[in-house]
């Protein structure tokens, strides 16, 4: 397959080809994994996720993403039948299963299980929950980090909450899905996103910022993702670099920006280096951006030592 230029990229590992995946407690190898076709997440994407790092044998910001997992399916109303305690244990076997202590993203994935009829309603479940858990060797590619990203302004727009809420990691995904085809037919490597009120919210999968004057902007986070590496990135950026704000602004404060970027899980920290055919800055990944991308792996480094 020819190399994908976007937030999602990676360097993989001939290992992920045998990978063996947790499938509601066995391990199956990755040609094998499947779910029922009445799967309430199959049916109808009934489900929550996470994205997970684990570095030097250890998750990344692991409590924070148990929280968000179990706040996500409270909302929902999805009993996942397991404790945290037995979920972590569960990622850290699948990771186990297959050898796997560095450089590893994990997508942790759970649906309201098996349904009697292929239907909306959750009342009609013939199963408890079902819980996937994938772990593959990737890297998040340096090219990337060399010549950044292209971005393309979707007129598909960040729900609000009352219509879905991005902060809850649902296996609904079409909206942006349909960005991203928007982007990619574009000629750009991913979909930037508008609020309902005009306002830059976030990309199709990663939250964006921007920096002016040594100054860092993210949107407020009222219609972007609840990203863990955007909060610690906010955080890093203000406690070591400069001055970190969450505020609304426009695309045309992002064209005229002299730094841009992406965060992710997988990623990290991704230069933007076009917008919508605008180059920003000078075309190339900035030293701002190096910096807060230099800071944040060297915090990954130290919290997983």
């Amino acid at each position: 397959m020819a190399t994908i230029s976007s937030a999602q990229s990676y360097d993989g590992d001939p290992r992920n080809d045998d990978v063996r995946v947790y499938v509601n407690g066995t391990f199956v190898h990755r040609d094998k994994a499947s779910v029922s076709v009445f799967d309430a997440g199959f049916v109808l994407g009934d489900g929550i996720w996470e994205g997970l790092r684990l570095v030097n044998g250890k998750l990344l910001s692991l409590d924070q993403h148990m929280d968000r997992l179990f706040e996500g399916a409270k909302s929902i109303s999805l009993d996942i039948g397991m404790t945290r305690q037995q979920v972590v244990d569960a990622i850290l076997a699948t990771c186990a299963e297959n050898g796997f202590t560095h450089d590893t993203h994990i997508r942790l994935m759970i649906t309201r299980g098996r349904k009697t009829t292929p239907n909306q309603d959750p009342r009609f479940m013939a199963s408890a929950a079902t819980v996937v858990i994938v772990a593959e060797l990737k890297r998040p590619r340096q090219a990337l980090a060399d010549k950044g990203l292209s971005l393309f302004t979707s007129t598909f727009r960040c729900s609000s909450p009352d219509v879905f809420d991005l902060r809850l990691n649902s296996h609904s995904r079409l909206n942006l899905i349909q960005a991203l085809i928007q982007a990619i037919a574009a000629g750009a490597d991913e979909a930037l996103m508008l609020d309902p009120n005009g306002f830059v919210a976030s990309c199709n999968s990663t939250n964006f910022f921007i920096i002016r004057k040594g100054e860092l902007w993210t949107s407020p986070g009222l219609y972007s993702f609840n990203g863990i590496t955007r909060g610690h990135v906010a955080r890093l950026y203000g406690e070591q670099v400069g001055p970190s704000v969450q505020k609304d602004f426009t695309l045309a404060q992002a064209y005229s920006a002299d730094e841009a970027f992406v965060t992710g899980t997988l990623g990290g920290v991704t230069p933007v280096t076009r917008i919508d055919g605008h180059t920003i800055g000078d075309g190339t990944p900035g030293p701002l951006t190096r910096e807060i991308a230099r800071v944040y792996w060297e915090y990954v480094a130290k919290s997983c030592a």
